[in-house]
């Protein structure tokens, strides 16, 4: 492998020619540069006059060759090997400079992005000359020798990344044991891995946030704490949140160039194996972005996605969760790479024949139509369903609500049923049906309704989910009326009220009246719960964990049926 990477357009053919022979030297495994090979490095750099970079594994070979510094020439994050952060990747980077002067911040970032075991910069002066017999004599001034430095605390966002030496000679350079560099360093990081109690099983997730002029600074950190709060509920582990502030999103990357390279510094000093970003991205930035983090990003739609697809029980809930996913993914395929194509194997399909792209597409397209016949096979079985409860004139009233406000709670106080309860993003997602009987209004004979629990809602719902859970989403439209429930002890309790607002004005079919209850009325303070009665007058306060207003809702739920005109 004789490729030269980096700015070499308009070098001469004995200049390349010379830049490919380094790929033949060979370096002792316990140095990191001998004299000879610098003075080299460095009369090749002089006659070009462009710094030079070569990168050499632990066996002493030279892997790759670059003109350009450090940043220019860097070796893309995919193809180094992903050790995580208690290893380095194993190669160093010797590179020359014009200029008698330290590393740039930019070259020293681009070692940390690597993981490189270490950075020797020889800066240059003078001139040098290749010999005829390929000897080299050169002028380096001094050198540097910078490396990684362990990251004590994770949260920390003040710490120092490298470490530099002060101005050295190529002897004293030369003279460095490297492999005791090395290894002292590693057992720092397995060291500060260790006392982290790093759980492997879990994802470690950088979260970002791009906040635009359009939204409210509350807004943009209600939506970080609630993107936190979904990596929580999917299990993921929340190292660092990073923000950046834009007049718009950056095309190809959503965040500019400068805090592309920002993350990239903090996946790799971190040791994160996951970045979430707090809005949709499409699948060309998502390939832009992995192409330059070296892991996997991920938006709020797939974690979302991801929740679900945890959460989903029944046979329904899990055809629309697939439903969901495959219409997620088929737009992503693109880009995949020359690796899927295949050769055709029989007469009508020599030569390139299909690609593997394209087969996956149509296994993907086949596999959602008949996800769709399904779900809209579920659809009317759950319609023949509520034509039946309708016939037998028992209401419908469905609890709908912000995910986590309390719904299940508040069934199973009502009904003394067993939903699944837990203080989690989307703890259930399957509609639950359970009978409740309330006073009647005018007369002493109780009434019986059946309450309804539905998936929670959530700011911005994906599309793909809002299409795949429309049986889901039909027990709200066709529910004769509904409970609004609203986690009065949520920071955003307001926001959240409008977020279930512009769903419900989204849907088909109007809803009927709804009745709003604040719950979580025993974590609430004083003044927030006298700006919620002045600006709801008509809405009901309960705690549903500790039973309060409990009975206070049963006659307002009467009210409601009897004004919907659905009592007996």
């Amino acid at each position: 492998m004789d490729t030269i990477y980096g700015k070499y357009k308009g070098l001469k053919s004995s200049q390349i020619k010379q830049l490919k022979k380094l790929y033949h030297q060979k370096l002792p495994g316990d140095i990191v540069v001998t004299p000879e090979f610098a003075q080299r490095l460095a009369a090749i750099s002089t006659e070009i006059n462009q710094p030079v970079c070569t990168y050499i594994n632990r066996r002493g070979q030279v892997i790759r060759v670059g003109v350009g510094n450090a940043r220019q020439t860097q070796i893309p994050p995919l193809e180094l090997p992903r050790y995580g952060a208690k290893r380095l990747s194993g190669i160093r980077c010797i590179a020359t400079k014009l200029k008698a002067e330290p590393p740039k911040e930019s070259s020293l970032t681009a070692m940390v992005c690597q993981r490189l075991d270490a950075l020797a910069l020889l800066t240059l002066t003078g001139t040098g000359k290749l010999k005829r017999g390929g000897g080299a004599t050169g002028y380096i001034h001094n050198t540097y020798l910078a490396h990684l430095l362990p990251q004590f605390e994770a949260n920390s966002e003040n710490q120092e990344y490298w470490s530099v030496s002060e101005p050295i000679s190529l002897d004293v350079l030369s003279e460095q044991d490297f492999l005791d560099l090395v290894e002292g360093l590693e057992a720092e990081f397995e060291r500060e891995y260790v006392a982290q109690q790093v759980d492997i099983s879990h994802d470690r997730v950088i979260l970002v946030g791009l906040w635009v002029e359009q939204t409210s600074e509350q807004e943009f950190e209600d939506g970080l704490n609630e993107l936190m709060g979904l990596v929580n509920t999917a299990g993921g582990e929340v190292l660092q949140t990073i923000r950046q502030k834009r007049s718009r999103p950056h095309p190809q990357t959503l965040v500019g160039e400068g805090k592309v390279q920002e993350i990239a510094l903090r996946v790799q000093t971190v040791g994160a194996n996951l970045v979430a970003f707090d809005r949709s991205l499409s699948p060309a930035q998502i390939r832009n972005l992995e192409s330059q983090f070296g892991v996997r990003v991920v938006d709020r739609t797939e974690i979302i996605l991801d929740i679900f697809a945890q959460r989903a029980q029944s046979r329904a809930g899990k055809l629309q969760v697939e439903l969901a996913q495959l219409e997620y993914m088929l737009p992503r395929l693109v880009g995949r790479g020359q690796a899927m194509s295949r050769l055709g194997g029989g007469i009508g399909t020599r030569g390139p024949g299909e690609t593997k792209l394209e087969t996956e597409r149509r296994s993907i397209q086949k596999r959602i139509a008949r996800l769709q016949r399904d779900v809209t096979q579920l659809q009317a079985h759950r319609s023949r369903m509520r034509h039946q409860r309708q016939k037998k004139d028992v209401p419908n009233v469905a609890i709908v609500g912000y995910t986590n406000a309390g719904k299940s709670t508040l069934i199973n106080a009502l009904t003394n049923s067993e939903v699944y309860v837990a203080n989690q993003l989307f703890a259930t997602l399957d509609p639950t049906t359970r009978r409740l009987s309330i006073p009647h209004a005018d007369t002493s004979e109780p009434t019986n309704i059946l309450l309804t629990d539905t998936v929670g809602f959530i700011q911005q719902l994906p599309p793909p989910l809002v299409d795949a859970f429309r049986a889901t989403l039909e027990e709200v439209t066709e529910a004769d009326a509904l409970i609004h429930v609203v986690d009065l002890s949520h920071p955003a309790w307001e926001h959240q009220i409008r977020s279930v607002m512009e769903i419900l004005g989204e849907m088909p079919i109007a809803p009927g009246p709804i009745l709003l209850v604040f719950n979580k009325l025993d974590r609430v303070d004083s003044e927030t719960l006298a700006q919620a009665k002045e600006e709801f007058p008509l809405a009901l306060f309960i705690s549903a964990s500790d039973r309060l207003g409990l009975e206070t809702l049963r006659q307002k739920l009467s009210l409601l049926v009897d004004y919907a005109g659905l009592g007996d």
